[in-house]
């Protein structure tokens, strides 16, 4: 898969190495075009340049800029992007008094959504915004025993099989989670995570599953 990455920070970098290691080819695109050399080079990529070189290389988009810039980037790129599938891995969160704090009010309104709306020829999904970048430079990700489930959301059922061919090539598990309407719960689920850890507790234990419970009965229809 020919892969075009806006952005050349932390994330940009862990899942632009996890595609290459997968065997696909990246270009990694910045406003800094020295920033996105130094990302392609230090990731194996096949090569880096501006925003819109980055944004025409391929059928496949990823924005990794800060969130409050992708929806404005996406319109600025709006005619490249078209006929694209565009992959938001943005999370919208602010420091709060209590934590991490998300910027956007969730359900409907997420990034992902401002994103489409600007770029309206694009197929946006939203993924791989739940894990910290870290987790990306794992060859195959996998925790207790079982690949890591990468949860997305998106309208366009094309989008959805790119998604899930990407996911598929670096050894997780897709989880589809819906359309873009509901892009807002997974931008509030990553901000949770983070408040967690923030804490020093552990995200994971707050939602085990039901059927490891004693004496679970299972009532799947």
């Amino acid at each position: 898969m020919r892969i075009g990455i806006l952005g050349a920070g932390g994330m940009a970098a862990a899942l632009g190495g996890a595609w290459v290691r997968a065997g696909h080819e990246v270009v990694v695109g910045g406003r800094d075009t020295a920033a996105a050399a130094g990302t392609a080079a230090r990731i194996g990529a096949a090569g880096h340049g501006g925003l819109g070189e980055a944004a025409r290389y391929g059928d496949t988009v990823l924005v990794a800029v800060p969130a409050e810039a992708a929806p404005r980037l996406a319109g600025d790129l709006a005619r490249d992007l078209a006929g694209r599938t565009v992959l938001d891995c943005t999370v919208p969160m602010a420091p709060g008094p209590g934590g991490p704090a998300l910027t956007t009010s969730g359900g409907t309104d997420s990034v992902a959504a401002r994103v489409a709306a600007a770029a309206p020829g694009a197929r946006v999904a939203k993924v791989f915004g739940v894990c910290h970048e870290s987790v990306w430079t794992l060859p195959r990700p996998a925790f207790e025993g079982a690949p890591l489930a990468v949860p997305f959301c998106a309208d366009d059922p094309a989008a959805a099989r790119v998604v899930t061919e990407l996911v598929d090539s670096m050894g997780c598990a897709p989880l589809p989670c819906g359309g873009l309407d509901r892009a807002g719960l997974l931008e509030a689920a990553a901000v949770f995570a983070v408040g967690v850890w923030w804490s020093g507790g552990e995200a994971r234990h707050a939602f085990p599953s039901p059927a490891l419970a004693p004496g679970a009965v299972d009532d799947t229809p």
